[in-house]
């Protein structure tokens, strides 16, 4: 795991000037990500500059330093990730009779050579492993863009300037982007609207205008003759979901075709030179892969847990409890309110980019604390996505099938009813009947919702306004408008996928990487850990979406197929609990230790002097908050994420 950076520019003009220091100034701001070691590679002559930050995994000696070149010279690699079939890779190499003199045993010595013998196309469709790659071709004079297929590992790229005076920077984080002096960030208005629906950034959009992020199995190719970069997808994960299916499995097929996929992915996953661990939650996901790393493993496993001192919200029990089944080496650390509260501070300088999904602040306390003990940690991330884990999957599906009874003008009478009545006059009505938990929402406030809800047309509309934390979020930015998305505007392909599948191709499409992935990318770099999600394999997808949606949803239960490789290696009696989740308590803390920090950044004088969000819209929603009589932490928490992220960079 490492970071990358570098940039483009027209020989002989001002970019050009210190172009040693420049790209030294945007390595060192993103030298978290590679403490081991640095990397620098310049072509004045050519005008490119690629730079490296190395976390050393796999051979540990000089020889597997980046940037690389080529065994002919014709390719300068810098690369983020782990390609963890390159031994075969490696095998394949030699056998073509064209295999270079081999100075180490790095995975990137590997790709780069099969980028010289095979293609770039052709090495791409060999990979399995997660990546972001910058690969300058010194023959044609063009750089190459490379992001892996589910979304792993995160590349920022775009022009600043006009002209000869322009650059073309790229770079796994924006930090480095800050570092060059031509780069002038100006804040796109359309970002913060899409930033408060979801509380992230999504899809291509970055925060700044003139920037773009590459999507999940996305390349991108771009030279100073041809400067508009030419993008196409080298492996479409929508394509894949909405395939036509093939035969279905007999249950026990399907059950022993996952799990020898699975072994496979985490032994692969186990290639480390360095101490290797695993987050445990103790919830299917996390408990699958943990449970595959001890049956391939000769010495017990290091695993990591956080607790919480509320019941509610505390997994932990649950977590040590498998970890004594399976005999791993088990680290807990229980933290409070102000452990999680300690954190928020340093939120905007982790994630770059205004971020507000909550479970950001126990993520990063579990990767802390993994990192006192091992470098390289293996995750459960991408089971929900693929192996339908969300409630929303099946609420989604069961209201869809209501709605469709339905005649379409009598929902809409009926939705509007509903809403027409004040949310606070349905508090009165509803609480004494059916109690409200506190920090839930107040039961009015969700009738309002499921009402919106049923307006849907379609299974596309549904799913949006149900990932949506702000239904309108535009009237919150002044001069903001929604940008177009891939949940709306240019839908992937459907297929033959009901209701449940659709929204999981959606989420794998969109939140599974802007959201999940981005998270634990930003949360395990920040303290030089590699996290490894081998549920992520491209395999292990291509497999599951190749199922008919029983093998995800039977019998009431979520991820039936990925359960019953579960209970090889742990008792159902372990696992079989409701769904909890990383989820932190931002409504009560606004109502009470956060209060005065939020007052400050919503303050109505800052937000006009700012001139971002309209002031009497935020006002309104903290008033209502603080009464008691709606619970928008949520909505909040997404508004005081970009605030804070505005504070911490100054943006003009």
């Amino acid at each position: 795991m490492c970071g990358i950076t570098g940039y483009l520019w027209y020989p002989g003009h001002p970019p050009g000037q210190d172009a040693e220091q420049r790209l030294q100034a945007m390595v060192t701001a993103i030298a978290h990500r590679g403490p081991d070691s640095q990397g620098a590679w310049v072509d004045a002559d050519a005008g490119v500059a690629l730079g490296h930050l190395r976390l050393a995994i796999v051979d540990l000696s000089p020889a597997g330093a980046q940037p690389m070149v080529s065994a002919s010279g014709r390719y300068q690699i810098v690369f983020n990730g782990e390609i963890y079939n390159h031994a075969k890779l490696r095998a394949d190499i030699d056998a073509t009779g064209q295999a270079p003199v081999w100075r180490g045993s790095s995975d990137t010595e590997t790709l780069i050579a099969g980028f010289e013998i095979w293609g770039i196309a052709a090495t791409l469709a060999r990979l399995q492993g997660m990546f972001a790659i910058a690969l300058w071709d010194r023959q044609d004079r063009t750089l190459t863009l490379v992001r892996d297929r589910l979304g792993e590992k995160p590349l920022y790229y775009g022009w600043q300037g006009s002209g000869k005076d322009a650059v073309f920077l790229f770079g796994s984080e924006l930090k480095a982007f800050h570092a060059h002096p031509h780069f002038k960030p100006v804040i796109r208005r359309d970002a913060i609207v899409a930033m408060l629906r979801h509380g992230h950034v999504p899809e291509d959009l970055v925060i700044y205008e003139g920037l773009s992020k590459l999507r999940p199995g996305e390349m991108a190719v771009v030279s100073l003759d041809q400067p508009a970069p030419a993008r196409r997808h080298y492996w479409d994960g929508g394509a894949v979901a909405a395939a036509p299916r093939g035969p279905a499995p007999s249950d026990a097929d399907a059950i022993a075709q996952l799990n020898d996929l699975l072994l496979d992915a985490v032994g692969q996953e186990m290639m480390s030179d360095v101490p290797l661990g695993a987050f445990l939650s103790g919830g299917v996901d996390s408990s699958v892969i943990v449970g595959l790393m001890q049956h391939l493993s000769d010495t017990p496993v290091h695993t990591f847990s956080i607790g919480f001192h509320e019941a509610r919200y505390n997994e932990a029990g649950f977590a040590k409890e498998v970890a004594a089944h399976l005999g791993t080496h088990h680290t807990e650390l229980y933290v409070g309110d102000s452990d999680l509260r300690d954190v928020i501070p340093r939120l905007p300088q982790i994630y770059d980019e205004p971020f507000a999904d909550s479970s950001q602040i126990p993520t990063f306390l579990v990767a802390e604390l993994a990192r006192q003990h091992v470098t390289v940690a293996l995750s459960g991330d991408g089971g929900d996505e693929l192996f339908c884990g969300y409630d929303r999957y099946v609420h989604g599906r069961k209201l869809m099938n209501t709605l469709r009874g339905v005649p379409g003008p009598l929902r809409s009478i009926g939705a509007g009813a509903v809403r027409m009545i004040p949310e606070t006059v349905l508090n009165t009505v509803l609480e004494p009947i059916r109690a409200t938990p506190q920090g839930k929402e107040p039961n009015g406030q969700r009738l309002h919702r499921l009402a919106n809800y049923a307006r849907s047309r379609t299974t596309e509309q549904l799913h949006r306004k149900m990932v949506s934390v702000w239904r309108f979020p535009e009237e919150a930015v002044i001069g903001g408008e929604s940008p177009p998305s891939i949940l709306a505007d240019h839908l992937p392909p459907r297929g033959d996928l009901g209701d449940m599948e659709r929204m999981m191709q959606l989420d794998m499409l969109a939140y599974m990487p802007d959201d999940i992935l981005c998270k634990v990318d930003r949360a395990t770099m920040a303290v030089a850990l590699e996290s490894r999600a081998p549920l992520l394999d491209h395999r292990v997808a291509e497999f599951i979406w190749g199922l008919p949606p029983d093998f995800k949803y039977r019998d009431g239960k979520s991820k039936w197929l990925l359960r019953q490789v579960l209970y090889k290696y742990v008792p159902a009696a372990l696992i079989e609990r409701p769904k909890m989740g990383f989820e932190v308590p931002i409504g009560l803390w606004l109502r009470g230790g956060l209060r005065n920090w939020a007052e400050d950044l919503l303050a109505p004088e800052r937000l006009q002097r700012e001139g971002y969000l309209d002031a009497d819209v935020i006002t309104r929603l903290w008033a209502q908050h603080i009464k008691g009589t709606h619970n928008w932490g949520a909505q909040l928490w997404n508004v005081l994420m970009f605030q804070s992220w505005l504070e911490t960079y100054n943006s003009p």
